[in-house]
């Protein structure tokens, strides 16, 4: 009798988890942030071409997106050098931007086992979270790279949680034609917002948004 007591326990347990991620899912379209002020904004900048796009992606943005905060790899020392030159010229002549960097733990490395994987995104999910709930930005904005799983992730929890509603904006890099990134097949169903460069993507996750090459 007690079996099925702690049964029945944790399928409502399980039931009302499923709910409330139903609820936060859902929420993201109601949800409108900047109505009554400037925009916080989380960006996850990645090695190679994923923090020149981004940048590209950040240049169209008004300065209603304020403060930003970058997060990057703990070992990517060049994305870092391309956002202080990004800041620096776009705000020349200007008021001063309101910029942070913070770094994680790298989740993947390049040719890195997925076993080994699973276990380093775990350890950057216990870095970013923290940095997540105490930043709690109103929109996360970012565009495949490794690093920016567990701070998606992290985002969406913040909101599971009842404690902040965060706006999961993912783009697509304009080099995946014809399928997901790794790191948007896993975060497909979790942002609020996701966008494709191509129309091939369009129609294959109809959920996605196409507005055409925005970078």
């Amino acid at each position: 009798m007690e079996h099925l007591w702690l049964v029945a326990v944790l399928c409502l347990i399980a039931l009302l988890l499923a709910l409330r991620v139903w609820l936060v899912l859902r929420q993201g379209l109601e949800c409108r942030p900047g109505t009554k002020g400037s925009v916080s904004l989380m960006v996850v900048a990645g090695s190679g071409g994923h923090t020149t796009e981004i940048l590209r992606l950040l240049s169209s943005l008004t300065k209603s997106y304020s403060p930003t905060h970058y997060v990057l790899a703990e070992t990517d020392k060049m994305s870092e050098d391309k956002i202080h030159l990004f800041e620096n010229t776009r705000t020349s002549g200007i008021s001063k931007s309101t910029y942070s960097i913070h770094r994680i733990p790298r989740s993947r490395e390049v040719r890195q086992s997925w076993s080994s994987s699973f276990l380093t995104t775990l350890q950057s999910m216990f870095y970013s979270f923290p940095l997540t709930a105490r930043l709690q930005p109103d929109l996360v904005l970012c565009n495949g790279p490794g690093t920016c799983v567990p701070a998606c992730f992290s985002a969406f929890l913040l909101g599971v949680f009842g404690i902040k509603k965060i706006i999961i904006v993912y783009v697509e890099s304009i080099c995946r034609v014809e399928s997901l990134s790794l790191s948007g097949r896993l975060l497909y169903y979790f942002s609020d917002y996701f966008i494709v460069q191509w129309p091939q993507l369009k129609t294959k996750y109809p959920k996605s948004i196409y507005l055409g090459r925005i970078v």
